[in-house]
């Protein structure tokens, strides 16, 4: 009988240390939240990205595996603001409610932050507009502490044992990224007079807080390829009011910014955009390390 309780505690005790150290399972929607996810949860989370760099996260497809990763998540973070609404609602269609909208465990990071380009009116002739505004939050690192404060508030609801934990990695990453934010804002690009061409509204999150000026779209509205005609009349624009720099995402196509490129005589550039934009953008510091180096390297003469 001794031996038969004794098997009951050990049992007890294997399953309380079970739970105690059971990961909290966070779905991310974009490669930028899962490595926010990872600086605030450190050991006590999970993390799984549904796309990654090369990915335009408007449009993937709603697979099976990520049903799957979704239907086990506590958290789903998102960037929000109608970026993922091609396929995220069917996800959540088959996810717990806990994760559903208005939950806990359902994080859109456009809720936190300012938000740019609100459109009060939209209509389908001005294209893959969202009317809640431009989705692409966390390109200003401003945003990105916003965010990191919420998501450790749900955090510390979810796994309520380990809130000094989560306050301490929070903390840290304030500090660490505080200073980070300092560096670079040394970089003056205004005084620089840089002007540029996007290929979407990508980046506005970025030129807005390093005031940067875009002058131009090679979309001629949101999510609508360029045409050979589009592209002759803004060529004729731009030989009259010149830029000096064309940039776009890992994602986006590269033949229409090439060949301004080659027509204007100016550099065309892949900003990273996200985590493992290129090689030397594996993490949250090094993505904004990056952007800022190679925004640098530009001849604004």
């Amino acid at each position: 009988m001794r031996r038969f309780f004794a098997l009951i505690l050990v049992g007890i005790i294997l399953l309380t240390s079970h739970l105690a150290q059971a990961e909290v399972k966070i779905f991310a929607c974009e490669p930028e939240w899962e490595a926010l996810a990872k600086e605030i949860g450190g050991k006590n989370v999970k993390t799984f990205s549904a796309t990654h760099a090369k990915q335009d996260p408007h449009h993937i497809r709603a697979r099976p595996s990520l049903i799957s990763k979704a239907r086990n998540a506590n958290i789903i973070f998102c960037s929000g603001a109608d970026l993922e609404i091609g396929w995220l609602p069917i996800l959540l269609q088959k996810a717990s409610s806990s994760v559903q909208p208005g939950e806990i465990g359902y994080l859109m990071a456009a809720d936190y932050v300012p938000i740019l380009e609100k459109l009060s009116q939209v209509d389908r002739s001005m294209g893959d507009v969202h009317p809640k505004g431009n989705a692409h939050v966390h390109l200003n690192p401003h945003n990105i502490l916003l965010v990191a404060k919420e998501l450790t508030r749900r955090l510390k609801i979810i796994d309520e044992p380990n809130n000094n934990f989560y306050q301490a990695q929070l903390d840290n990453f304030l500090s660490r990224w505080g200073t980070a934010i300092s560096n670079w804002e040394k970089n003056d690009f205004s005084a620089k007079k840089l002007k540029l061409v996007v290929h979407h509204k990508s980046f506005s999150y970025l030129f807005d807080w390093l005031n940067i000026k875009a002058v131009a779209s090679l979309e001629p509205k949101p999510g609508i390829a360029p045409t050979t005609k589009y592209l002759q009349s803004l060529l004729i624009n731009l030989k009259h009011k010149p830029a000096n720099l064309i940039v776009r995402t890992p994602y986006e196509p590269s033949d229409a910014s090439e060949w301004l490129s080659d027509k204007l005589k100016i550099r065309a550039i892949v900003l990273p955009y996200t985590i493992n934009g290129d090689k030397e953008s594996d993490n949250l510091f090094k993505l904004f390390d990056r952007t800022v180096s190679l925004l640098q390297e530009v001849n604004y003469d």
